[in-house]
């Protein structure tokens, strides 16, 4: 029975013909798969030898064949494979060097272009030959220095060209790149991650490096500087409000959104001042400014430092800065002699700040205690005065309060407003149908000669007792701003960004959306982010709906920045939502790794610390949870004592072991209950940080040889 060799889809097989018409053959393959071909398809057709042996023949044959000699001797015009064979081998060649001739002109594209189906070629031009050969040369010379790179990286040594890509290597690579085909090369052979490869290679030098430019290339791969555009200013003037407002702030705060003021009236009610900056007013929707504000959507924060998402100028003349006169958008909460808040009112105005409070400088003298001790201190009638802005002396230097004597600043108001803000908290908690949980500790990291490099740097972890009554003060304020204003652009038809909040536990899921709906977790109806414009897009967003409904009312519909179902907002939320988590595991990284850091540096390695589920602990006074060998098998909320065994700062991993026991709880189900609550916190600080390494994903694209060969497998 005879054989065919016969073209399909691009590559050449041999089989046995079984049957045949006029315009078609039933072919078994080797395999024993049967297929049907067009007789146009059967471009060699023998009886000797058997299929397999001719195709194996001709595969090994093509390779010897000289290219340049075929070039030569092949017609100028259009010719058959045939005529060729029979000048290459003279005289009548047999079907396994007429096969053997094929395969090598149909791969060679660069010598030889197909013409139609039936074995027909035509040489190309010389001048195309040259350039095409000079291609192969480098292409040749590239696989070359490929394989020269991974077998330098598999010994341990990183080459230049790879260590200039690493981060773009790693993190957003061009997978057609000699030096990405090169680590995915050395993947391949070593079986070993790229990760791994690179840095036993020397190639990380900085691992703090090694997580900004991490970050920076996914988020900011244009770079973190801003544009040369004119600083906006807001048009007309504005009024002057009748208050005199102070701020609570840390000390490496620039972007002052918020201040308050109080003013006892003269029924004896006290009217509360919220008093947030103003950059809507000047930041109109569209303008090339608040694209770039929409491009970042939020301030980027980290230990020692941060990406602004507004420039420090703009920051600068919007910003609640002591000593003058700042717009504002102003929330006026009238409250009754058992602290209930009875009216809101909402202005634009001109607010002048008379105070930067920072919570470093105070929080050890803004206690419960010292509170409690003036609350009996009165707020004077009008105590805030009505000085013009730039005037000279303040309300508070004119009536002779530069040196009262109190504890510390705006000491009064201070007092009035803490007992005011722990009504609010009492009423979020009836809502919410349980307390919120105390205690709790935050932790504010200062790094010191930053500016020196990352690697000679010094960490201080400073712990804050959460709830401490400063930062109460401001929560409870700013929340019964975001739940009024919130409720108020929904009363108003006014289209607002929303954050709500629903389940509990494993269950809980926070949300943005473009729908009033109750926040679980703070126990309010409503929730929309207002009281952050400087940092947050969301805010920014809000504050020109609320600056409409100020100026204009229930016309405000009309004018608003946004109206309702405008594709744009659905498009806001959606880009925020994935930027503030990018964002938010940022920082959470770099906080790991500095908490790493102060381990290494204080020499730190025994710790008291408490069980979480799944093995892991949480130790006393950092924020570090990891993994620890001998807790699988302890109740959750014991107290044990444990062993750091090591770290990496790559990778942010941390393991250790028990080292004993300190305290089993006697109440397991009050115990596992707090450990619920501990989790709830402890979720960013458990695991290490991914990372996503595509190379690791795809070395099985190192580059391969090309040639016939593929095209006839």
């Amino acid at each position: 029975m005879s054989g065919v060799l016969f073209e399909d889809g691009g590559k050449f097989h041999a089989g046995r013909v079984l049957s045949e018409t006029d315009a078609s053959l039933q072919v078994e393959l080797e395999s024993g798969k049967r297929q049907k071909i067009k007789t146009a398809q059967a471009l060699v057709r023998f009886d000797q030898p058997a299929p397999p042996e001719l195709f194996a023949w001709a595969l090994a044959q093509q390779d010897g064949i000289d290219l340049d000699l075929l070039w030569e001797f092949a017609p100028e015009d259009e010719f058959h494979f045939d005529q060729v064979a029979a000048d290459y081998y003279g005289g009548r060649p047999d079907a396994a060097q007429r096969s053997a001739i094929l395969l090598r002109l149909f791969g060679a594209p660069h010598y030889f272009q197909r013409r139609g189906r039936g074995g027909s070629f035509r040489k190309a031009p010389a001048q195309q030959v040259q350039a095409a050969l000079a291609a192969i040369a480098r292409k040749e010379q590239q696989q070359r220095q490929i394989e020269a790179d991974a077998a330098d990286l598999a010994a341990g040594r990183c080459p230049p060209a790879i260590a200039d890509k690493l981060y773009a290597i790693l993190f957003k690579p061009d997978k057609n790149g000699p030096e990405y085909k090169a680590v995915a090369l050395a993947v391949k052979q070593t079986g070993r991650g790229a990760l791994a490869l690179l840095r036993d290679a020397g190639a990380i030098a900085s691992p703090w490096t090694f997580h900004m430019q991490r970050f920076l290339l996914e988020r900011f791969p244009k770079g973190t500087s801003f544009p040369s555009l004119p600083i906006p200013r807001v048009d007309g003037e504005l009024p002057l409000a009748d208050a005199e407002a102070f701020s609570i702030d840390d000390s490496a705060t620039t972007e002052i959104d918020d201040a308050f003021s109080l003013r006892r009236l003269d029924d004896g009610r006290v009217r509360v001042g919220i008093h947030i900056a103003a950059p809507a007013l000047a930041m109109v929707r569209d303008s090339d400014w608040d694209q770039v504000a929409r491009n970042r959507l939020s301030t980027v924060y980290m230990p020692g430092e941060k990406i602004t998402m507004l420039p420090d100028a703009l920051v600068q003349a919007f910003t609640l800065e002591a000593g003058r006169a700042c717009p504002a958008l102003s929330l006026y909460c009238t409250v009754d002699a058992d602290f209930r808040p009875v009216t809101f009112d909402t202005r634009v105005e001109q607010v002048r700040i008379a105070s930067n409070l920072r919570h470093d400088q105070l929080d050890a003298a803004v206690t419960e205690a010292t509170l409690a001790a003036l609350a009996d201190q009165p707020l004077e009638p009008g105590a805030e005065g009505t000085t013009a802005a730039g005037a000279a002396q303040s309300p508070r230097e004119a009536r002779g309060e530069t040196n009262t004597g109190a504890p510390f600043p705006h000491a009064a108001e201070l007092a009035w407003l803490w007992r005011f803000a722990q009504r609010l908290k009492q009423g979020r908690e009836q809502v919410r149908g349980r307390p919120e949980r105390a205690g709790g500790v935050d932790y504010t990291f200062r790094i010191d000669g930053l500016e020196q490099g990352a690697d000679a740097a010094r960490v201080r972890i400073e712990p804050r007792l959460r709830g401490a009554p400063l930062d109460t003060i401001v929560a409870e304020l700013m929340i019964l701003a975001n739940a009024t204003w919130g409720q108020w652009l929904a009363e108003l038809g006014l289209p607002a960004i929303y954050r709500s909040q629903s389940g509990y536990g494993a269950t809980l899921r926070t949300r943005m959306g473009l729908k009033p709906a109750p926040h679980q977790g703070l126990g309010v109806a409503q929730y929309a982010w207002c009281t952050s414009p400087l940092r947050r897009y969301v805010d920014l967003v809000n504050q020109g709906q609320l600056i409409a409904a100020a100026r204009h009312g229930m016309t405000a519909p009309l004018s608003a920045p946004f109206k309702p179902r405008d594709p744009l907002l659905f498009a806001i939320v959606e880009a925020f939502e994935d930027t503030y988590k990018a964002y938010a595991d940022h920082q959470a990284a770099l906080e790991r790794y500095w908490t790493l850091r102060y381990l290494a540096q204080e020499g730190l390695d025994t710790f008291d610390a408490s069980t979480l589920r799944d093995g892991a602990v949480r130790i006393d006074g950092l924020p570090l949870v990891f993994p620890a060998l001998g807790a699988q098998g302890l109740p959750r909320g014991s107290r044990v004592r444990v062993q750091v065994t090591g770290t990496d700062l790559i990778t942010l991993e941390a393991h250790g072991r028990i080292l004993g026991p300190l305290e089993i709880p006697a109440d397991a189900a009050a115990a596992e209950a707090e450990a619920d609550a501990e989790e709830e916190d402890a979720a960013a600080l458990a695991a290490p940080i991914s990372v996503a390494v595509d190379v690791e994903d795809d070395a099985a694209a190192a580059a391969e040889p090309s040639g016939a060969a593929q095209q006839t497998s």
